[in-house]
């Protein structure tokens, strides 16, 4: 029997206890005491985010909700510290490095295993992962509760295929407790097949989604899981329902379910929409195809009932009603935003079914047959901002006459008929085309960090075409300039959700990365299929202290963005610089001076080749995954037989050669992105940011499922679930 079977489920501490005096109301500092708490991660930290409080009112407002101190456990800007030395985490334990997948090496995953043939978490909804103690990884060992992290199948749940599953003893570090990854536990729930993402009551100790039956109804679940050593995806506990009477005191693993059902009782398909989880109210929120939202209280903490009265379900189109994607609770101001199919974003409440609409953002539903609006909004809780994400505005004022690609931000309490205002990330398509559709974006910690909703959107847009990163400016809660970033496939094909991560304990300094994939045709070559990638995009940062080899992402003269490397570590200047435009190129900021790696693009770069003749501003990636340029050349330019020395310093160079015909080489920084196979691309990205209080090797990693079958590591062949760990990235 596994040991975790026999341990009592540490519960940590309640964050709403947690939350009785705010130290940002006290004028104090992020507490430390916070990141001892349990840490869910799940779609809805996507959905709901939090600029930095810039006035008592609006602390008192956001600090209320739960996943304010989530946000900032996962993506802190204070670097995480040994209580005990005082001393910076080593860099066995730094989070998130890139990718390495390029030509020739193999794919860097901690480890994939096989969700059944055609599995996946699809392409809107994301992993769920929990954490028992905040910022330390715990294993299947020892007395505390293992983290563990939950993936639907995506296939209809029999006796040899689970439609949900869980892997706990999950990091590299943990391999002394036995196999890295073990089944913690996988489900049958009633032959269902789960189309939507998982999400955690807040002790972690249930799981709440939505499935479809084989009639094609949507149905709300809610289980109570418990260990297993005998549990596979391919031999699943079978799970029969309990009268959601009985389920508060079930004994686990047992579950419960309710059926989507609009006002007169009919039975509704749900194929979009995952369930939100209001922690503070024991409520939650889950839309269908037919356009009802509905609510349930209480969920996990009394017998789980749906709300029909007070207008409730509400039908939020019913002039033209089409399918909804993910609603977002706004526990700040008590609104509930949601989205549907045919274009539209709608309020509802606050404390009532009262419903407001938008003017139409997304017209590729009605008019080409296109996807629509395929996920739900991004809501600024701090700054009552909300963000939806258009495949086609309708407009017919991109290139060529076709529509735009937009990302529109809305007040909170936006009113009926209202547009916001519109960013452009390229274009989308002219009937009778359909554009691909156009997933989340996901904002840089700047903005997180900001007291006044300033910083970067990155979204991956261009809907007609082959897909494209863009950094979307904000400055104020003020759209700016929108400026092009790599391109990521060969083709016209759909891109991801866009991810986000800053790991504010790398080795060299705060470093950001931002995580997408394309479903075909990845531009590099080890990727000829899907592909998924990462960019490094930390931003510049006024009167900060630099350390060699550090990397900024900036803007350039041409509209694109460029990589700039510390070369001699010093202090930026108070106000940005204005940045050298050629690769190579060096900038002088207070005391610190950069050097212009180039382009930020996808790591398209080969190695050095022998006897091979350069040319000035060649870049390559050198066995030590630095961007090295031919800084000068003499003669043909021959590159010799034999690899050089190159310089492992940011701005060191080696010549190689013989005179007349020599080759000098400059170490221009790390490469700035990588990638690696994903067979048609990958479902929603979940990275937890959390370090062990130790050096627990893996402990800091991201997730996914691809979105086609591929080998699985050792696991078979079929849809994957993956991690990728800091351990085997670097």
């Amino acid at each position: 029997m596994r040991k975790h079977q026999e341990r009592f489920l540490w519960l940590g501490i309640s964050i709403l206890g947690a939350l009785t005096l705010s130290p940002a109301l006290l004028g104090q500092s992020y507490s430390d005491s916070k990141t001892s708490s349990p840490l869910p991660t799940d779609w809805s930290q996507h959905h709901l985010i939090f600029s930095k409080p810039a006035t008592a009112e609006q602390a008192r407002r956001v600090e209320r909700d739960p996943r304010y101190w989530q946000q900032q456990n996962r993506q802190s800007p204070i670097s995480l510290l040994e209580t005990e030395t005082g001393r910076a985490l080593g860099p066995e334990v730094q989070p998130l490095p890139m990718l390495l997948s390029r030509e020739g090496q193999e794919n860097n995953k901690d480890w994939s295993q096989d969700l059944g043939s055609g599995a996946t978490v699809g392409a809107t909804n994301y992993p769920a992962k929990y954490g028992f103690q905040g910022t330390t990884a715990t294993c299947a060992g020892g007395a505390t509760q293992p983290d563990f992290v939950v993936y639907g199948t995506g296939l209809a749940g029999s006796a040899t295929q689970a439609s949900i599953v869980a892997y706990d003893n999950i990091y590299s570090g943990c391999s002394i407790d036995g196999p890295v990854p073990t089944v913690y536990w996988a489900y049958n729930t009633s032959d269902g097949t789960v189309t939507t993402s998982p999400v955690f009551s807040q002790d972690g100790t249930q799981v709440a989604f939505v499935q479809t039956d084989t009639h094609g109804n949507g149905i709300l679940v809610l289980l109570r899981w418990a260990p297993s050593s005998t549990e596979t995806v391919g031999d699943p506990q079978p799970l029969m329902r309990v009268l959601n009477s009985a389920y508060p005191g079930c004994t686990a693993p047992c579950m419960t379910s309710t059926f989507l059902e609009d006002a007169s009782g009919n039975k509704n398909a749900d194929t979009n929409s995952s369930v939100f989880y209001d922690y503070s109210n024991d409520t939650a929120y889950v839309g269908d195809d037919a356009g009802w939202l509905h609510q349930f209280s209480p969920v996990f903490k009394g017998i789980p009932t749906e709300v029909k009265s007070g207008g409730w379900p509400v039908q939020v189109n019913p002039l033209n009603p089409t399918a909804l994607a993910s609603p977002v609770n706004d526990y700040a101001s008590g609104i509930v935003m949601v989205t549907d199919a045919g274009g539209f974003l709608y309020r509802v409440g606050p404390n009532t079914a009262f419903v407001a609409t938008s003017g139409q953002l997304d017209f590729s539903f009605v008019e080409d047959g296109g996807p629509g609006i395929v996920q739900g909004p991004i809501v600024d809780s701090t700054s009552e901002l909300v963000y939806v994400f258009a495949a086609s505005d309708g407009s017919g004022k991109c290139i060529g006459g076709t529509d735009c690609t937009a990302v529109y931000q809305l007040a909170v309490d936006f009113p009926d008929g209202n547009k916001g205002s519109e960013a452009v990330v390229g274009a989308s398509t002219i009937e009778p085309a359909t554009p691909n559709p156009l997933y989340i974006g996901a904002f840089d910690s700047t903005y997180e960090n900001s007291v006044n909703a300033t910083g970067h959107l990155y979204v991956c847009g261009n809907t007609g075409g082959p897909p494209i990163l863009y950094q979307v400016p904000i400055t104020a809660g003020v759209f700016g300039t929108v400026l092009a970033a790599p391109v990521l496939a060969n083709t016209a094909t759909p891109c991801s959700p866009v991810t986000d991560i800053l790991n504010p304990n790398a080795s060299l300094g705060p470093t950001e990365w931002i995580f997408a994939s394309a479903q075909i045709e990845g531009i590099p070559t080890g990727c000829s299929g899907g592909c998924i990638f990462n960019f490094k995009v930390t931003s510049w940062q006024a009167s900060t202290l630099y350390t060699v080899g550090q990397e900024v992402l900036v803007p350039n003269t041409s509209g694109n963005l460029q990589v700039e490397v510390v070369t001699v570590a010093g202090t930026s200047s108070a106000l940005e610089p204005t940045w050298h435009p050629t690769i190579g190129g060096s900038t002088t900021d207070g005391t610190v001076h950069w050097l212009d790696q180039g382009v930020l693009s996808s790591p398209v770069l080969s190695g050095w080749k022998a006897n091979n003749k350069y040319t000035d501003g060649t870049e390559i990636v050198d066995p030590n995954d630095n961007i090295e340029l031919v800084k000068s050349i003499t003669g043909n330019g021959d590159s010799g037989a034999s690899p050089p020395s190159f310089s492992l310093t940011a701005g060191g160079t080696v010549t190689v050669g013989t005179a007349p015909n020599t080759v000098t080489w400059e170490n221009v920084g790390a490469i700035a992105s990588a990638d690696a196979a994903a067979a048609g691309g990958t479902s929603g990205i979940i990275i937890d940011n959390f370090v062990g209080s130790g050096t627990l090797a893996g402990a800091s990693q991201v997730y996914f499922s691809t979105l086609s079958d591929q080998a699985c590591g050792t696991s078979g062949t079929g849809g994957c679930a993956v991690q990728a760990s800091q351990a085997k990235l670097q």
